[in-house]
């Protein structure tokens, strides 16, 4: 009798296992089909840090990505609602000055460095300060992103996130570290990801994938 209910309950648990994963590919599926332009394996990374947070954190329903494997000069940042499945914005981001030129090549959580961080940022309250309407966040991922509000690493728009200069002169302007966009966006990107949505950025960084314990996600 005993090992009849261990197998019941294992296949229970198979079943299970098998459901969420599909879930997780119909997702992966529907918000892929919905920006194309956004590199499918960093898309699923994504998720898959959600999910892994969604365990020891409340999670929102709108998740943006920023690819800064790609230029400044090309759109690389996405916002989506993960529930409905609907792709809310499609933008350009600037990086910090000191991660790189037109292409960040370097990351850090320190202070002073005017770089970026990589990995899973929660979204927090609202502000306006010297750079107008903006956005803290909190960064999930202790020694990669962790001191983020230590550091004032917040979204904002910026003049200098302009797609045309950037044609122009080979890259857009660059911020002390922060995520600014568009003055003519920064409003209605902001409130779609206030108030705990999460962010997540991606650079093709191997230490980060090494480290980063939201992309390797423990079994339960």
């Amino acid at each position: 009798m005993r090992t009849l209910i261990l197998r019941a309950l294992l296949m229970l648990s198979l079943l299970a296992t098998s459901s969420l994963l599909q879930a997780a590919d119909a997702t992966l599926d529907t918000l892929s089909a919905a920006a194309p332009a956004l590199d499918r394996e960093v898309l699923s990374l994504a998720l898959d840090a959600r999910a892994c947070a969604a365990r020891n954190h409340k999670v929102g329903r709108r998740l943006a990505v920023i690819d800064y494997s790609r230029p400044s000069t090309d759109v690389r940042m996405w916002i989506f609602d993960v529930q409905t499945g609907l792709l809310l914005h499609a933008e350009h981001v600037a990086h910090g000055r000191g991660s790189g030129d037109n292409v960040p090549k370097v990351f850090s959580d320190v202070e002073g460095s005017f770089q970026s961080s990589l990995g899973l940022f929660s979204t927090a309250e609202t502000y306006t300060g010297q750079n107008g309407y903006s956005l803290r966040m909190d960064g999930l991922e202790p020694g990669i992103n962790g001191r983020a509000r230590e550091r004032l690493i917040v979204m904002h728009g910026a003049d200098y996130v302009d797609p045309e200069q950037a044609r122009r002169q080979g890259r857009l302007g660059r911020s002390w570290g922060c995520p600014a966009v568009r003055d003519e966006v920064t409003q209605a990107v902001i409130d779609d990801l206030k108030d705990g949505q999460l962010l997540f950025v991606y650079a093709d960084d191997p230490s980060w994938r090494r480290d980063s314990k939201l992309l390797r996600c423990p079994a339960r």
